[in-house]
């Protein structure tokens, strides 16, 4: 039985059309598909189950576009492939699993990411957050900087999940800067500035946008970009 549910929360980070399902518990192996279950390989239980999760929560999110029991296999640089006419995105961190869908005409590509507020080690912080970002943390109480960064590092792999399908560009973390619009909040928006010419942003209004929400311990990141930026590639 697939126990993924729709989710409204992930939803609202999105715009009209877009459907969200999540699942806050492992993943069950016995719910992939034959179609599915040769892309795992030797992987380990937790990468089972992580990708069994995935795939529960897609094919939950896709029945409400009339999709059913779709094999989601994986494309030669590991990205889902979706049914003809459809877009997507997943996310699964520690305790929490989420897929959005979308018919293509009313999007072009979605980009989701989940990750456990304060998991982003202080080590690296340096390698994800730009000058400006950095300076923006130190600017922050010390209660609320690994919160930030977390959002940083979250909103950063929603956008690259969200054009790499449309331009087919590996992105850096220093590609891009996060800015939120307001801080402080549960939820809200987050502006994606390029730092170099990056093949999204010649068919895009700058700067790009996102939304956040802080839930339950994790901040999910999620944009999208709408159907006519994808058919001006």
């Amino acid at each position: 039985m697939n126990t993924a549910r729709l989710s409204p929360r992930v939803c609202s980070l999105f715009p009209p059309g877009v459907v969200a399902a999540e699942l806050r518990e492992k993943g069950d192996p016995s719910q992939l598909l034959p179609e599915e279950t040769v892309f795992l390989g030797r992987a380990v239980a937790k990468r089972v189950q992580e990708f069994a999760a995935g795939r529960m929560c897609a094919r939950r999110a896709l029945a409400e576009l009339g999709t059913a029991n779709f094999p989601i296999k994986v494309a030669d640089d590991r990205q889902p492939i979706w049914p003809d006419g459809t877009v997507g995105s997943i996310t699964h961190t520690a305790g929490f699993c989420a897929a959005v869908v979308a018919e293509r005409r009313r999007m072009g590509a979605l980009g989701l990411d989940s990750e456990v507020v304060g998991d982003v080690n202080v080590e690296i912080w340096p390698s994800i957050c730009v000058p400006m970002e950095a300076a923006w943390i130190r600017s922050l109480p010390v209660s609320e900087q690994a919160a930030a960064v977390t959002l940083i590092f979250s909103a950063k792999e929603a956008f690259y999940k969200c054009q790499y399908p449309v331009v087919g560009e590996s992105l850096n973390f220093d590609d891009v800067s996060i800015e939120a619009v307001a801080w402080g909040g549960s939820e809200g928006a987050f502006r994606i500035r390029p730092l170099r010419d990056i093949a999204i942003a010649r068919s895009t209004a700058l700067p790009m946008q996102g939304r956040y929400l802080f839930h339950e311990g994790f901040v999910t990141a999620g944009m999208g970009f709408p159907a006519a930026a994808e058919s001006a590639q």
